[in-house]
C-alpha cells in the first residue's frame, strides 16, 4: 500500500484542547512485543479506573483483534462512508476493552469532503467526552503513515527489546522525531528483559545515544520482563495481564501504567485534535 504524502510542517497547526490523552505506540522494528504492549496496557490502565479504548492504526494489520479474540464488525470507513455510527464501528473485546478498527477508512482521511469532515469531527467529539485514554498501536518502523499517526498524537511511546537490531531501529525512529521536532519528548518502554539490570542498561545505551546526538529528551517508563506467560497468553488469545495477573510480566506492566497515569501531566488535543492534525498531515 502507498503512503500518502506527509506535510509535517502543518501537524502542530490549530491543535484544540480535548479530553482524551491519545498516545501512539511504535517501535523501530516489528517483532518486538508492541501490540501485546498495547492490549495490556490499556487493560491495566482500565483496571487503574481510566476509561481506555485502542485505536488499530496499523494498516493491513489486525493483531490488536486476533490478540483480544475479536472480528470486527465494522470499521472506520464505514463510520465515513455507509452511515454507521461511533458506537457502531467500536468492537468491544471479551476482556472489556473497546475497540476502532482503522482499516482502509484511514487511507481516506486525505480525500473527506467538507459534510464527511464535520461527520468525523461530530463523532471523535463523542470519543473524547468517553474515554480518559486512547492508544495509538502504529504499524512499526519509520514510513510516512506511521509518523503521521505519530506526529499527531499527544504523546508517543516506543517499545525496544535489549537486541541490538531493535536498539539500533528505535534510535533511528527516535532520530527521524527528533530531526522533524515531531515530539520533544518520547517515552520508552523496554520489553523482554531477562532482568532489571539488562533493561536498564539497553535504557541507557539508547539515553546516552540520544543526548549526545539528538535533541529530544528520553523518558523511562520501565521494563517488562522476558516472560513465558506471555506466549500461552497469545495462543489462548488472552491479555497476561488477565490470564497470569500474578506472574513478573503482568506486574511490571502494572508499574508501566501507573507511571504513565502519575508521571506525567501533559496538555492534550484529545481525538478530535488527533484526527485533525492527522488529515492535515496527509492533504
Amino acid at each position: 500500500m502507498r503512503s500518502p504524502k506527509v506535510n509535517y510542517k502543518a501537524f502542530f497547526s490549530n491543535a484544540e484542547p480535548g479530553g482524551a490523552r491519545v498516545i501512539a505506540v511504535a517501535s523501530g522494528k516489528g517483532g518486538v512485543g508492541k501490540t501485546n504492549l498495547v492490549v495490556n496496557l490499556a487493560i491495566e490502565l482500565n483496571r487503574q479506573g481510566n476509561r481506555v479504548a485502542v485505536f488499530d492504526a496499523d494498516l493491513g494489520m489486525a493483531n490488536v483483534e486476533v490478540l483480544l479474540g475479536i472480528v470486527p464488525k465494522y470499521t472506520l470507513y464505514d463510520y465515513l462512508f455507509n452511515g454507521n455510527t461511533i458506537e457502531e464501528i467500536m468492537s468491544t473485546s471479551p476482556q472489556g476493552i473497546q475497540v476502532i478498527s482503522g482499516g482502509s477508512g484511514l487511507v481516506e482521511l486525505a480525500n473527506l469532503d467538507p459534510k464527511s469532515r464535520k461527520r468525523l469531527g461530530q463523532g471523535l467529539l463523542e470519543l473524547d467526552n468517553k474515554y480518559d485514554y486512547v492508544l495509538v498501536d502504529t504499524g512499526a518502523g519509520i514510513s510516512k503513515t506511521v509518523l503521521g499517526f505519530v506526529a499527531s498524537a499527544d504523546e508517543v511511546i516506543v517499545v525496544v527489546t535489549p537486541e541490538p537490531t531493535s536498539l539500533t531501529d528505535a534510535y533511528g525512529l527516535i532520530k527521524v522525531l527528533s530531526k522533524y521536532n515531531i515530539h520533544n519528548e518520547v517515552m520508552v518502554v523496554i520489553n523482554r528483559a531477562e532482568d532489571e539490570r539488562e533493561a536498564k542498561g539497553t535504557y541507557q545505551r539508547l539515553e546516552t545515544a540520544a543526548n549526545r546526538f539528538l535533541d529530544i529528551k528520553l523518558v523511562n517508563l520501565g521494563y517488562l520482563p522476558e516472560d513465558s506467560s506471555v506466549v500461552k497468553a497469545v495462543k489462548n488469545q488472552l491479555p497476561y495481564t488477565l490470564m497470569s495477573p500474578s506472574s513478573k510480566v503482568a506486574k511490571s506492566m502494572a508499574k508501566v501504567a501507573q507511571l504513565l497515569v502519575t508521571g506525567k501531566d501533559s496538555e492534550q488535543s484529545g481525538v478530535k485534535g488527533f484526527f485533525g492534525k492527522l488529515m492535515r498531515l496527509f492533504s
